[in-house]
């Protein structure tokens, strides 16, 4: 072989090596989204108006309010709140809702709303600063403005994951 090809093949298990490893803590958006998912998931399996089992749910998730001041976007959160969802033992199908999507909702559809909002001013700690939320996730029926259930999430963020 030539040093070439064996240069080549020592950068590829390098390569290889570095993508086994997996980063302690958050280090992106995304895991410093993944607990706060978890949360809601789970607040959304255990919401009284849905019915078992959530296998035959499908949750059309509206694009999330989320407030400039966290440095998060609508996709991030969507995102998160996706796979979370996703993630749930025998959970719900779910789906992006648009407001383009029109027409007769089935019974066993909901339209799950959130909004993340800053509760609080940046809390500034010796090592890294937090930032205060609270998620408020709301279920309807498609095509009703009326809430069929809500529930809030207070928790902070470390500034530094994002």
């Amino acid at each position: 072989m030539t040093t070439r090809c064996l240069a080549l093949i020592t950068l590829l298990l390098m390569l290889a090596g570095c993508a086994a490893h997996t980063p302690q803590g958050p280090a992106t958006v995304r895991q410093a989204l993944f607990g706060l998912g978890e949360r809601a998931a789970e607040q959304v399996a255990k919401a009284s108006p849905l019915p078992t089992p959530h296998t035959d749910l499908v949750l059309l998730l509206a694009t999330p309010d989320v407030d400039p001041a966290l440095g998060i976007t609508d996709e991030r959160l969507m995102e998160s709140l996706t796979r979370a969802l996703l993630g749930l033992d025998e959970g719900p199908q779910v789906l992006d809702w648009r407001p383009a999507i029109v027409g007769e909702a089935g019974g066993n559809q909901w339209r799950l709303d959130s909004s993340l909002a800053a509760s609080g001013p940046r809390l500034t700690l010796s090592d890294r600063e937090l930032l205060p939320y609270r998620l408020t996730l709301s279920l309807r029926r498609p095509g009703e403005s009326q809430h069929l259930w809500q529930t809030h999430i207070d928790g902070a963020l470390d500034a530094t994951a994002l």
